[in-house]
């Protein structure tokens, strides 16, 4: 009976045949118009033989924004490969580390970006590779970030916004007088910290190499030129001594890649001096004038990028001649002093840069960074790169008072959900005479992290010199200062410590790290400024246990250019 019906079905048609074919209709007309609006959405095929459809959590926010309605923007395509560096960590030595590290990362780049760039190449599309993050700066669409965010071996894109750095203005800038007018002064800072009594043991810095990335440096500057690497006292050789990583700027006073060091703003000419200045008559501002600096300018005046920051911190790995050729590792400096920062406010990711910094560590290399100037809240260290584990971070004292700065950041970091504890230590911050980039003698006053981040870069150089066993062992060379600080309680922002998210483990006391004596309570010179301090805390100089050492990385050829317009 079935078949009867069924050839009754075929040829008699019935109501619900009548219903059944109209719904087949509506079907047929929902899917033409479907396919309709789907021709109108625009689509390039993903790198690789993707298939162009793209997880909209790979791209940032601000890439999001920024490429809206056609707009083009710069952005960070990181890829998922990342190379592992964690054998660096069994090398004894600053050249094994480092020749490792580059090599290891330079590798990783050359086996896995070559598809990649050559969908870009064939698109004409603007970028750069860089191998101390295996990343790509890319110029483009939204339409393009999508069909490299599609690629299985992308992991994210993130954005190149233009950061806007804060910097501390001069409280005052003056010249020097003739040298034979001028007393022997040793700085209240340097004096604070107890580095004279170091230098008096022989131990200045000498064969420790500290780097600038910053607004540039005035490498002409009497209390900075005798210490540069570049300088032989007659002739002057920048490679492998100097970088410039702007090469977009508009009537910036340096101009863009410049040959020679140049401080378009006065702020790393000053940092530069805390560390290592002195012009031999007097002007005693450095702590390691032992030391020699090369720098690398990685903002344009106070406008940083995450691009240009990590083309400084590559470049730290494995400087080069100034043409970009020739990388080698062994010229690599053995600290690097960080006073910038990259907030998410500007569309800035706390992750985007923390590659770039534990490679830094991997090869042996120190860094330091300011913990910046938005105290007095706790959870103010929140921007790259001070909040991460890799980085030595450093507040900032109302320079002769054990008190802590009013702006000096406190932590614990939040903004990655690690209650990381920050600061890691503290040293003087206000009042700061240092070299200006006004003049060859040109000498201003500035209050910030950014003057206290040298001070101790002044003071790893300083005990890298006195115990060279030390040298490159970072976390060791981290307790050995912070287990010498004067230790200075504070429940602002937790537990009293040690350490604590106020002051880390206190105040740096480089002659007791050094093994010169016992760490000292009592303050040493007046300050000559001070910013309004907090609650005044009573300083210590109790025994305490070996802070437990940093997890993680065993803390060059110059970038493909980005095509000009």
């Amino acid at each position: 009976m079935i078949t009867n019906l069924h050839t009754t079905s075929t040829f008699t048609p019935s109501r619900w045949r009548r219903v059944f074919s109209s719904l087949l209709l509506l079907a047929a007309f929902v899917a033409i118009i479907g396919a309709i609006a789907s021709s109108r959405q625009p689509a390039v095929a993903a790198p690789g033989g993707g298939t162009g459809l793209f997880q909209s959590s790979k791209i940032a926010p601000w890439v999001m924004e920024h490429t809206a309605n056609g707009q083009q923007a710069e952005f960070l395509v990181v890829l998922a490969d990342q190379a592992d560096l964690g054998p660096a960590t069994l090398l004894q030595t600053k050249a094994e580390k480092g020749r490792f590290v580059y090599s290891t990362l330079l590798n990783k780049t050359q086996t896995t970006q070559g598809p990649m760039l050559q969908w870009l190449r064939e698109r004409g599309l603007e970028h750069r590779s860089f191998y101390i993050v295996n990343a790509i700066l890319v110029k483009g669409t939204r339409q393009i970030a999508e069909a490299l965010a599609a690629r299985p071996d992308v992991a994210r894109i993130e954005g190149n916004p233009h950061i806007q750095n804060h910097f501390p203005q001069p409280e005052a800038v003056d010249e020097a007088p003739p040298h034979l007018q001028r007393p022997a002064t040793i700085e209240p800072g340097i004096n604070y910290t107890h580095a004279p009594q170091v230098w008096a043991l022989g131990f200045t810095g000498q064969n420790i190499v500290v780097a600038s990335a910053d607004t540039g440096v005035r490498w002409t500057h009497d209390a900075l030129k005798p210490h540069y690497r570049g300088w032989d006292g007659q002739n002057a050789d920048h490679d492998y001594n100097w970088h410039d990583s702007i090469h977009d700027s508009v009537g910036n006073p340096c101009g863009n890649d410049s040959p020679f060091p140049c401080d378009d703003l006065g702020h790393g000419s000053h940092t530069t001096g805390t560390m290592i200045g002195d012009d031999g008559a007097g002007n005693q501002i450095g702590m390691a004038p032992g030391a020699k600096w090369i720098g690398c300018r990685n903002m344009n005046s106070n406008a940083g990028t995450p691009a240009r920051y990590i083309e400084c911190m590559q470049w730290f790995l494995a400087p080069t001649r100034i043409d970009g050729s020739d990388p080698d590792p062994t010229m690599a400096p053995d600290i690097t002093n960080n006073s910038w920062e990259c907030p998410s406010t500007e569309g800035c990711s706390f992750d985007t840069l923390q590659a770039a910094v534990e490679a830094q560590a991997a090869a042996g290399i120190m860094m330091l960074s300011a913990a910046q100037n938005s105290g007095p809240n706790c959870s103010t260290v929140e921007n790259p790169p001070g909040i991460y584990e890799a980085t030595y971070t450093v507040g900032a004292l109302n320079t002769g008072t054990d008190t802590i700065a009013s702006f000096s950041s406190r932590g614990p970091v939040t903004v990655d959900g690690s209650n990381r504890l920050k600061p890691d230590i503290c040293g003087p911050g206000t009042g700061t005479r240092s070299s200006y980039n006004t003049s060859d003698s040109a000498y201003a006053f500035l209050s910030g992290t950014s003057m206290a981040t040298p001070h101790l870069a002044g003071a790893m150089a300083l005990l890298w010199s006195a115990i060279p066993s030390l040298q490159h062992q970072l976390a060791a060379s981290e307790d050995a200062l912070n287990n010498s600080a004067v230790h200075i309680d504070s429940t602002q922002c937790g537990d009293a410590g040690p350490p604590n998210n106020v002051y880390g483990w206190g105040r740096v006391d480089i002659f007791a790290a050094v093994g010169g004596g016992t760490p000292t309570p009592t303050p040493t010179a007046t300050p000559t400024a001070t910013a309004t301090p907090t609650a005044s805390p009573t300083a210590t100089a109790t025994p305490r246990p070996t802070p437990t050492p940093r997890s993680g990385p065993s803390p060059r050829p110059r970038p493909t250019p980005l095509p000009r317009p």
